[in-house]
């Protein structure tokens, strides 16, 4: 509290999601003071709509210790079954987890949630972001609380990671183009009489789709739609409905009974044109929004609270320049985009009535499961694997990658990752850290590699080199850890 009577922290998160709790937690285990902000009541829905966690998000989750505790909350495929026709092999992805983790966005929620509580973050719950201003050293928040009252909360810095209908977006005035890709889609968590023969059942015929997950704990995910009956969010749902449409796409419903959740909504793609106003970031659903198709949008958003929360960290403890701060539209935006593009893409072929359309299907879906290096980039991209953030003329060819879990002589690199700082791996002996021992880690290869490679806390290269000359390995770390 200052002396105005306004709260003062260094930044304000709003929205508890999967990524809103990911940036918090990562913000204060660095050190920094963040608060979050929660429109809603403190209550953990078993009724969200995310089931999915890509290998990517796996590999940001270990770097955080996350990784195994999140992995004993569900189950695993390695296989995914497009068009009836394409499949594809994630027992092949270049990763620690080549796989898909099937596990409610609830579980993913419950352990971000207690690693923020433990790392300090201040939870307000039922705080409702309605005005907003910013000036060159900070940003005013006006909150109405649970009793209706009106209070500012100023912070250095905003994040908006507060959905498709983010109040925070809407403050900075910033639009959300985009178009609805799918009029009409409905979601229900149901038991079975029988049990799908995999963790994943997914098939369309005709007017219909459907897919069933299942969640591990006897509770299975349904979510479908009908070209034919396509109607308004509000309109009345029953499960005959339900079970009518998978029975038709799947060929039986699986003797489906006791609905604890039934809803309709409607999938659009939407994309902010920027990132960053000022003081003022958007991530998440706040920032894009895409189809269902290929599971991508919750993974998307953890990938942008990775990318951003080690850069808020070092502007606010000044050890970084404020131009490092548009590097997150820079990276993030061109990703954001691209999934617009692969799950738009995808969702338009499930849907294909048209002959010729019917006929390109078959046709991309024969081409890709015999060609392993189309597969390899569709997986790359699905699994979040394959993104690349722009390096700067003349750089390594490293610099800008994502790097694997590399083993070192300590262990692996993920593990090296878990304090949150850089790490640089050298070929050899390298002790003049020139006091950054508070933001950095060094390394040594557990094998006989001679390049130089700087990682950033997000697990991308920073800077690399062929050799371990000392020179260039300073100018390297005053260049990036100042």
């Amino acid at each position: 509290m200052n002396g105005t009577g306004i709260t003062v922290t260094s930044v304000i998160v709003v929205g508890s999601g999967p990524t809103g709790l990911l940036l918090a937690g990562d913000l204060a285990t660095a050190g920094v003071p963040v608060t979050l902000l929660e429109k809603r009541p403190h209550k953990i829905s078993n009724l969200s709509r995310a089931f999915g966690v890509h290998a990517r998000s796996l590999e940001q989750f270990d770097a955080r210790g996350l990784a195994d505790p999140l992995l004993a909350t569900g189950a695993t495929i390695t296989g995914l079954r497009l068009f009836s026709r394409l499949s594809l092999d994630l027992g092949t992805l270049p990763s620690r987890f080549p796989f898909l983790l099937i596990t409610p966005q609830y579980e993913v929620e419950r352990l971000l949630e207690r690693r923020a509580r433990e790392a300090g973050v201040e939870f307000a719950y039922e705080s409702e972001v309605v005005g907003l201003r910013q000036d060159d050293d900070g940003v005013d928040l006006d909150v109405r609380g649970p009793d209706g009252a009106v209070v500012t909360r100023r912070a250095a810095y905003v994040v908006g990671a507060d959905g498709h209908h983010s109040a925070v977006r809407q403050a900075i005035g910033l639009p959300f183009p985009g178009v609805s890709v799918i009029k009409s889609l409905f979601l229900a968590d149901v038991r079975l009489a029988q049990r799908p023969e995999g963790v994943l059942t997914v098939n369309g015929a005709g007017d219909a789709f459907a897919m069933i997950a299942s969640f591990g704990d006897g509770w299975y995910r349904v979510m479908g739609w009908n070209r034919r009956h396509e109607v308004s969010d509000g309109a009345p749902l029953d499960l005959d409905e339900i079970k009518e449409v998978t029975r038709r796409a799947l060929g039986t419903d699986y003797g489906m009974h006791d609905a604890r959740w039934l809803s309709r909504f409607h999938s659009d793609e939407r994309q902010a044109p920027e990132y960053r106003v000022g003081r003022v970031f958007l991530a998440g659903d706040a920032a894009h929004i895409h189809s269902p198709a290929g599971g991508q949008g919750m993974n998307t958003g953890l990938q942008d609270a990775a990318n951003l929360g080690w850069k808020l960290a070092a502007a606010v403890q000044g050890w970084a320049p404020e131009r490092l701060l548009d590097t997150y539209q820079a990276e993030r935006h061109p990703v954001g985009k691209a999934v617009l593009r692969s799950s738009g893409g995808l969702v338009r072929l499930a849907r294909a009535q048209n002959p010729v359309l019917r006929a390109v299907r078959g046709l991309v879906s024969a081409f890709v499961n015999v060609a392993r290096p189309v597969q390899r980039k569709a997986l790359a991209q699905i699994s979040g694997l394959g993104y690349t953030y722009p390096a700067p003329r003349g750089a390594h060819r490293l610099t800008g990658t994502r790097i694997p879990d590399v083993a070192l002589e300590s262990g692996r690199l993920y593990e090296a990752l878990r304090g949150g700082r850089f790490v640089l791996i050298t070929p050899e002996e390298y002790s003049a850290c020139g006091g950054r021992g508070d933001r950095l880690v060094v390394e040594r290869w557990s094998g006989d590699r001679r390049t130089t490679v700087l990682v950033r806390p997000d697990g991308y290269v920073a800077w690399a080199a062929d050799s371990a000359d000392p020179a260039a390995i300073e100018a390297a770390l005053a260049a990036h850890l100042g």
